[in-house]
């Protein structure tokens, strides 16, 4: 009777192993799912975070389908690598794939004793193959055919790859949490660090992370993170990675992070959605050019940009520097509770020759303001005046010609009439003194003076999208642009006048270095104005700066470099504007509250020499203070021939003499503007009544 139970047993089990050899070549010929040959796993290829640089080389940003950089075995440190094997998988070197001691440890253990503390028996091969492909199915029956797959797929690993091989690609797969995958992008967010600078306790909390990933993470958990790494360490004392006092020593350690995450507070994250943009353009055209095609968020391509960090820095700090007095200023004025009503604000610098993007700051938070204040059109205000100026300079009129400052009554027009900013009025001013000193009713005779059609042909010739309307507040500039176009056009001021365009990649090169794109800077500029016309404007906007409303850049912020600039102030201090530049940089800030009905009331907070010109005045602070730099963004402004030397040689204003005033008797007094033809009209009072009112 005993022998013939003991033969049944016998069969049964010959049987079930039978069954069970069937079943794994089944799953080995693929008959519940492909299987992958050794080709394929040769050929695997992690899904890589594309890299994005400044021009210096610094890490701006990433690209990513899956936050991951891969990184070489020979920049993970051993500690780690011991780490990893003495908490994962002690018996790595000498199993091939799948480890039979600690599978049928999990099958006593964990599956018939039900003790979930004996640990996984998956090896990091088989935990490799798990990452590779991942499991599409995890019911009752289906984890019987994945575990079997993933242990077929771990000794064909380890038939084609080298035990330091396959620790890299785990290393470069597994998931550490918060959408991070590989050691590299999980060491510069929990320590901003490259994996190669990681010390011993700081490897041991990564490798706890891979236990359980919410619940070991060391942001939000970080007692379970600080446990779970000391269970580590002395993983690693067990099999003799470590002695037990340096042990012992460790596990005393207070658990320190340098928490950085690049996705939320990066240096440059508008720039960074500009960046990805061009990217994604270059290689379709490359696509299109030559059939070769590349994934910009899989690829782990190395996009070199033109943003200078430094620089960029330097404007994120004018913004946390000047903004949050001036928000308080605005909150007291209405009452507000903080954040009620925000004030916006974009700054944006590019070099005038190539037209590379410099610095790009799009607003005061990616993260709670993604919209890009670049981009964002608003009111020009005075921004508006240097175009109108270099019209009249195409057109033939000098700089010296004189501009009446008398009070204008216009009618016809929603009873508005030009007024100065100090609400002065009287005398003359020199056409050069009048754009110095931002003077509005000199401004508006000049506008009277020029063509209308060839100011609307120069306008679109800069690129700007706002279509113009001939009506007398244009003069003013209620024209609307965004910060990126008047950059554009004040670039013809600084370069020659030529248009440019804002570029934002310098190369885009493979993980391997080869090059795929590289920005020669060689577009053939078109020309827009005149040399003539661009260095009067660059002169008087010098002036502008020196003497004019742009003087506080000396006076109050010291700043003392070569610089043209003007400001704008739109009506009711809706928008402030300042725009300044230099024959090597161009650098335009704009600032108002969210909706143009919230604003300041006065001009000592709200125009544009107190809002915006100190978010450039701070950025160039630190820029002078900065040799290399200085040197970089900044040159000397050409000296200007002798004949245009002597075309701006008149003083900006005089009084009115007795031949002015005779000549006035025969103005007209009235300009009236019909709204029906878009054309101003001038309308005589008799000449008496003109002669005696005088």
């Amino acid at each position: 009777m005993i022998k013939n139970a003991g033969i049944i047993l016998l069969k049964i089990v010959l049987s079930a192993i039978g069954l069970i050899a069937i079943f794994i070549i089944i799953v080995y010929w693929g008959a519940f799912g492909h299987l992958q040959n050794k080709e394929e796993l040769l050929n695997y290829k992690n899904a890589t975070a594309s890299l994005v640089l400044s021009s210096e080389g610094e890490l701006i940003g990433k690209i990513f389908s899956e936050n991951r950089t891969n990184v070489s075995y020979g920049h993970i440190p051993t500690d780690l690598i011991n780490a990893l094997v003495a908490t994962e998988d002690a018996r790595f070197f000498q199993h091939e794939g799948i480890d039979s001691r600690s599978l049928f440890r999990v099958m006593f253990k964990s599956v018939l004793l039900k003790d979930r503390r004996s640990g996984g028996g998956s090896t990091i091969t088989e935990q490799l193959a798990k990452n590779m492909f991942g499991r599409k199915n995890s019911g009752s029956f289906s984890i019987f055919i994945i575990k079997t797959k993933e242990a077929l797929l771990a000794r064909r690993l380890e038939k084609v790859l080298s035990k330091e091989e396959i620790l890299t690609l785990y290393l470069n797969t597994v998931s550490f949490g918060e959408n991070l995958f590989g050691i590299e992008a999980a060491a510069g967010r929990y320590f901003n660090k490259k994996v190669e600078y990681l010390n011993i306790e700081e490897s041991a909390v990564l490798i706890g992370i891979l236990r359980a990933n919410d619940f070991y993470n060391p942001r939000l958990h970080p007692e379970n993170a600080k446990n779970r790494r000391n269970v580590v360490l002395r993983q690693m004392e067990k099999y003799n990675y470590i002695e037990k006092n340096k042990a012992d020593s460790l596990c005393k350690l207070p658990l320190l992070l340098n928490y950085k995450n690049n996705e939320i507070e990066g240096p440059a994250d508008y720039f960074l959605f500009q960046v990805k943009n061009a990217a994604q353009q270059i290689l379709h055209n490359i696509q299109s050019e030559t059939g070769e095609k590349w994934n910009i968020e899989e690829d782990g391509l190395l996009i070199t940009t033109t943003l200078n960090l430094i620089l960029q820095n330097y404007a994120t700090r004018s913004f946390h520097d000047h903004l949050p007095p001036m928000q308080k200023r605005l909150d007291e004025q209405y009452r507000m509770k903080e954040n009620e009503e925000l004030l916006q604000a974009g700054l944006l610098a590019i070099d005038p020759e190539t037209g590379a993007v410099k610095a790009w700051v799009g607003g005061i938070d990616f993260k709670t303001q993604p919209y890009d204040q670049i981009l964002a059109r608003r009111q020009l205000a005075s921004t508006f005046k240097p175009i109108l100026y270099a019209e009249a300079f195409e057109e033939g009129i000098e700089p010296c010609q004189y501009l009446d400052n008398d009070s204008i009554n216009l009618t016809g027009f929603e009873d508005w009439s030009p007024e100065n900013f100090d609400h002065s009025f009287g005398g003359r001013y020199s056409i050069a003194g009048a754009l110095a000193q931002s003077m509005n009713i000199p401004t508006f005779n000049l506008f009277l003076k020029v063509d209308f059609a060839k100011l609307d042909s120069l306008w679109r010739k800069l690129g700007f999208s706002f279509t113009l309307i001939n009506n007398p507040s244009l003069a003013l500039g209620t024209a609307e642009a965004s910060i990126r176009e008047v950059a554009v056009a004040y670039s013809t001021f600084a370069n020659g006048g030529y248009k440019i365009t804002p570029q934002t990649i310098e190369s885009i090169k493979t993980p391997e270095g080869k090059v795929i794109w590289l920005n020669e800077f060689n577009e053939i500029k078109t020309r827009v104005l005149t040399q003539r016309t661009s260095l009067l404007i660059s002169a008087i906007l010098q002036k502008a700066i020196k003497e004019g409303t742009g003087s506080s850049m000396q006076t109050i912020f010291n700043v003392t470099l070569p610089l043209a600039g003007k400001t704008g102030t739109s009506q009711n201090y809706s928008d402030a504007w300042f725009a300044a530049f230099n024959p090597k940089l161009v650098i335009v800030s704009r600032v108002g509250a969210s909706s143009p009905a919230v604003h300041f009331n006065n001009g000592a907070n709200g125009s544009g020499s107190a809002l915006a010109l100190p978010l450039v005045a701070l950025t160039l602070k630190q820029v002078q203070l900065n040799p290399d730099l200085r040197s970089d963004l900044f040159t000397d402004f050409p000296e200007l021939p002798p004949e245009l030397a002597a075309v701006l040689d008149c003083p900006d204003y005089k009084e009115k003499n007795v031949f002015d005033k005779f000549k006035d008797l025969f103005k007209k007094d009235k300009i009236s503007f019909d709204k029906e033809v878009n054309k101003t009209k001038q309308k005589k009072k008799p000449f008496f009544k003109r002669l005696f009112r005088r």
